[in-house]
């Protein structure tokens, strides 16, 4: 039988989902992980396994995060085109508010590593689907609420602010706000 635990997984998988952020899948060494978390990298592989099982996990915790912050968004009273530009805007705000710029955890990995690796291309893509429903979802609301015009495509219309979103989440590591608050605004006049 093994020895308990003397650590809280969700507080290392925190840490270790802040070094993976920054520094990227490859960039994010043992030893590096060993000091974010805390943890011997023995300790810290016979909890999570490997490396890459603790890096799935750290994508989990992250998409959780993302559906937090979504389902927060898309259900504040207003119209479609509010609630998703306060979501965009919130978003940017936030990337810009970091020390150091690092764009999205699920678009960094997917140019990391999705061109090489098939299970986490479809991993990453469930995460983008899920995050594209969102929006559609609130899109398709609108349409009821009469704020979106019925003959408008939800599906393509959320597609779209998906696509604007990845790329805020690139452009905020080197543009300021004025700018991508511009891009957010004529994005959204398809609404």
């Amino acid at each position: 039988m093994g020895r308990p635990r003397s650590f809280d997984d969700d507080l290392v998988l925190s840490r270790a989902m802040e070094e993976f952020w920054t520094h990227g899948y490859a960039g994010t060494s043992p030893a590096r992980l060993a000091e974010a978390t805390g943890i011997a990298k023995g300790s810290l592989y016979n909890a999570f396994s490997s490396k890459r099982a603790l890096f799935d996990q750290c994508l989990d915790l992250y998409h959780r995060r993302v559906i937090e912050t979504a389902e927060y968004w898309m259900a504040r009273p207003g119209t479609a085109r509010e609630c998703i530009s306060a979501a965009l805007k919130a978003v940017v705000d936030g990337d810009l508010a970091q020390a150091q710029r690092r764009g999205c955890l699920v678009g960094n990995t997917a140019v990391e590593l999705a061109g090489e690796d098939a299970g986490m291309s479809e991993k990453l893509r469930r995460m983008q689907d899920e995050s594209t429903s969102w929006f559609a979802e609130r899109i398709r609301r609108g349409q009821v609420e009469g704020d979106v015009p019925h003959d408008r495509d939800a599906q393509a219309l959320a597609e779209h602010v998906a696509n604007t979103l990845a790329g805020l989440r690139v452009m905020a590591m080197t543009h300021e706000a004025p700018a991508l608050h511009r891009i957010i605004d004529t994005a959204l006049t398809v609404l």
